[in-house]
């Protein structure tokens, strides 16, 4: 690997890094500012930091099983390997962005996984409120994991050629 393909590796690392530790550190702040199922609006009515624990995966998804949780975190993991490996690749031949992309996804799933090992649920606690309507409550790992993912479908749909390059 060239030296700018190190320090560009070296970078993700770091950004990865950073990313997992302020999930980390959020989680640890709501945890140990509110009691579970309770929070504190900034937004009235619009955005509240709320603590809930997701034994499942997005939307809830086989929290009311016993073995979800180790469905998850098997499957999370496999798909951290899977995607850590393209995510290196990626920097091999130098397309940056479906690194950066990676990345987030890689941080996101990590974040949640440590959860998942550590606490056997993941915390969450960013909730929007549209009238009577709540959005699933999420927490920053899920908005990297996101993030990651609409970067990388955009980039599979408008460059495509990038994309190949990767798989």
């Amino acid at each position: 690997m060239s030296k700018n393909k190190s320090v560009i590796t070296a970078v993700l690392m770091i950004f990865i890094a950073a990313m997992i530790g302020i999930d980390q550190l959020t989680k640890y702040l709501i945890v140990s500012s509110f009691p579970l199922h309770h929070g504190e609006a900034l937004i009235n009515n619009f955005l509240t930091f709320y603590y809930v624990q997701n034994t499942g995966s997005a939307f809830s998804f086989l929290a009311d099983k016993a073995w979800g949780i180790y469905v998850l975190s098997g499957f999370s993991a496999i798909l951290s390997v899977v995607v850590f490996v393209f995510l290196i690749k990626s920097v091999r031949v130098e397309e940056y962005l479906i690194s950066i992309s990676l990345a987030l996804l890689f941080a996101g799933a990590i974040g949640n996984l440590i959860d998942r090992i550590r606490l056997r649920y993941v915390v969450d606690f960013i909730r929007f409120d549209f009238g009577s309507y709540t959005f699933p409550i999420f927490n920053v790992a899920d908005i990297c994991a996101v993030i990651g993912t609409i970067m990388l479908i955009a980039i599979m749909i408008f460059l495509p050629k990038k994309a190949e390059k990767v798989w």
